[in-house]
Order: C-alpha cells, then structure tokens, then sequence
C-alpha cells in the first residue's frame, strides 16, 4: 500500500433535519475534490446532454410531459453516475453486508423505464419490460457473487445490457444516452463496493 494514501471506513456523523438527510443520501464525508467533480463533471455534462437534446429534430414532436420526463431522468442519472462513483457514497451505501436496502434502491429506478417506455417511447412495454429484467437479474448476480467477482460481473451485465438495447432496441440520439447512463448508475456505480480511497489529510467538505 502506497504511504500517501489510506482506506477510510469511518462515516462521520450528520446533522439532523433535512440537511443530515441529504448529505446520507449522497453519501457523508465527501472530500473537496469528490465534491468538486461531482459538481463541474454534472454541470458539464448536463449542459452537453441538453445541447443533444435540444437539436434533436425528434424533440419538436414530443409533449411537454415527455419532454420533462427526459429533462428529468437525465439530470438522475447524471447525478447519479457521478454521486455512486464517490468514496463517500461507496463507503455509506456498503456500510452493511444485507443487500437489501441496494437492491430497493436499484428496484425504485424501474420507474425510469416505465416513464421512458410508456411516455416517451409511446407505450413501449417490450422496451421497459427488457430493461427491467436486465437490470433485476444483473443486480440479484452482483449481489449475489462473492466480492472478488463483483466488479467483472458487474461489467459483464453493463455489456450485455448495452449490446441488447443496439441491437433490439436502437433509439435515437436524443435518447441513445439513456441504456448506458441507466445501467452504468446502478450495476456499476451503485452495487460494486470499493474501498474508500483517500489520500492523507485530504480535506473535506
């Protein structure tokens, strides 16, 4: 182990209220670089997506429903991506061995793909119904494989969920980012458990 740099396993306490809640949801004792890509790197991104968005000629048929329900999914799972990658949500979303509050958090996403394919898609069942079985079934593997094999299984499932949505289910650019942001979030991000990584007397926010 390098001398620079330390694991972390202690979760600092939080305030009570809303605040408290907020910083254990997005994982407490984030330091200043965590909180500083995810900040710019969603800021940057989110922008970038929009931009898509925006000059997608498809976008001049939808509703204002379907609009707000893209807006909002991608602002989730950009967030999202970068909030599950840090050292602080690592370390609090794996504080336990029982996977079943990861699971119920991985299961809460099948919303994403019920407003994606019925509202979006047009009543798209086969697209919201593909989807949830691969995100289910990859999640129950990654929880259920030692932890040496988490990491590859987890990958192994963001392939094959990639491949089948270009292959069975190609959309179009506006909403291409959709599959593997989705399943980049929660196979990857959310259910891998990583050792909280930091370098000494890195400050925090």
């Amino acid at each position: 182990m390098r001398e620079d740099l330390h694991v972390d396993w202690v979760i600092p306490t939080t305030p009570s209220g809303w605040a408290g809640g907020l910083e254990r949801f997005m994982g407490p004792g984030k330091s200043r670089v965590e909180f500083a890509v995810e900040a710019w790197g969603g800021v940057v991104t989110a922008c970038l997506l929009g931009l898509l968005i925006w000059r997608a000629p498809e976008r001049e048929a939808w509703s204002w429903l379907q609009t707000a329900v893209v807006v909002v999914i991608g602002l989730d799972l950009v967030g999202g991506v970068l909030t599950n990658a840090t050292n602080a949500a690592k370390r609090w979303y794996h504080r336990e061995a029982n996977p079943r509050a990861r699971l119920a958090f991985v299961a809460s996403h099948l919303l994403h793909l019920l407003g994606v394919g019925f509202l979006v898609l047009g009543q798209d069942w086969r697209w919201s119904l593909v989807n949830a079985g691969l995100l289910l079934c990859g999640a129950v593997l990654v929880e259920r494989i030692p932890a040496e094999g988490k990491r590859p299984v987890a990958m192994a499932a963001f392939m094959v969920a990639l491949v089948v949505n270009l292959a069975l289910f190609p959309l179009p650019p506006s909403l291409a980012w959709i599959p593997p942001l989705f399943f980049l979030k929660l196979l990857v991000g959310h259910l891998v458990p990583e050792a909280p990584l930091y370098r000494r007397g890195a400050p925090h926010v």
